[in-house]
């Protein structure tokens, strides 16, 4: 009959290493009161033994979890959905990776699901908070700060929160790039399909858009709003038809909506881009693989997930808060436009 080893503990490591449980104890959980020599033993040790710590006990003594929460307000089916928000999951993990920190997705969707969730944050389940998908008015970015609780935003806020650092891309100077290749083409009834009035990254998008229309010299054009998804951009795209029939181009503020304008369009018999033109935003994979390519401006969602996570680490182990940081868009061409 076999005896089932046990696993080994502070004290099975202090023994073979010959030294005190409290070395063993400072040298694990990151204490510079110890040298060089005695972290080396400890550290072999442990790699020998195959220690592992008990993070429960280490929570307890370092006051932290060890974790951080990314907080997305949409509804499951646009997360799951929605490629802009995997890539970011996607790059904030990897910027985790060797970190010992892991990754908690929360997803709260309105103001009753915030107050739990700050709740959950300020008893200590975490240790900071990344915020993406922002919508304006949401109370979550002040509870947090108030309750000083690290937190990194994703995107500009719809108004300054003193404490509260973001990182953003330039949706203004990117939405004016789509627009300004359209223009480029010789295309004069240039419509849009804009985003969600209260999120930041629509309404700067948008922006953008008229800026560059005026400097061109161009009357405003047709403007209807989606929700980010491919289905709002096929209803916005023919509502767009309707008002506007001879519109020859169509700036959507992301890939999504441009794929739903893209299938209206082709059902409505127009051709793209000899009959309408069509430029995205963000630069997802499906932009590739389109019929025809889409056109479209390229946010860099790697980046902005790990500039964010970079951020909050600094933070959470007592660094100040940085300014905000907002990164460059670019054009990418294709068929579309």
């Amino acid at each position: 009959m076999s005896v089932q080893r046990q696993p080994p503990t502070l004290d099975t490591v202090a023994a073979a290493a010959g030294v005190s449980r409290a070395t063993v104890s400072r040298v694990i959980n990151g204490s510079p009161r110890v040298s060089p020599e005695a972290k080396d033993l400890v550290d072999r040790t442990v790699a020998e033994l195959g220690y592992v710590p008990n993070r429960a006990a280490r929570s307890l003594v370092k006051r932290r979890t060890d974790s951080i929460a990314m907080v997305l307000r949409e509804a499951d089916a646009t997360v799951l959905a929605d490629p802009y928000l995997a890539s970011m999951i996607i790059a904030t993990s990897q910027a985790l990776s060797g970190t010992g920190m892991q990754l908690v997705l929360v997803n709260g969707q309105n103001d009753a699901e915030h107050e739990r969730l700050a709740e959950y944050v300020r008893g200590g389940h975490v240790d900071g908070v990344l915020l993406a998908s922002m919508h304006a008015e949401d109370p979550l970015p002040h509870l947090l700060i108030r309750s000083g609780v690290p937190t990194v935003v994703g995107g500009r806020p719809d108004r300054p929160v003193p404490g509260l650092t973001y990182v953003d891309s330039d949706n203004v100077g990117g939405g004016q790039l789509a627009t300004e290749r359209l223009i480029a083409a010789g295309r004069t009834g240039i419509a849009t399909i804009a985003g969600p009035p209260d999120m930041t990254a629509a309404t700067d998008r948008l922006t953008g858009y008229h800026r560059a229309l005026a400097r061109a010299g161009q009357p405003g054009g047709q403007v209807a709003y989606g929700r980010f998804t491919r289905i709002s951009g096929e209803r916005a795209m023919a509502e767009l038809l309707d008002r506007a029939p001879g519109l020859d181009a169509v700036f959507a503020a992301n890939d999504m909506m441009a794929v739903g304008a893209l299938r209206t369009l082709r059902s409505a018999g127009r051709r793209v881009p000899d009959d309408v033109a069509v430029v995205g935003y963000d630069d997802i994979e499906l932009a590739q693989h389109t019929e025809p390519a889409l056109t479209t401006v390229r946010q860099p969602i790697a980046e902005q997930a790990r500039t964010m996570t970079e951020l909050l680490l600094a933070q959470i182990n007592g660094g100040p808060v940085s300014d905000p940081v907002v990164l460059r868009t670019e054009l990418i061409p294709r068929d579309s436009a």
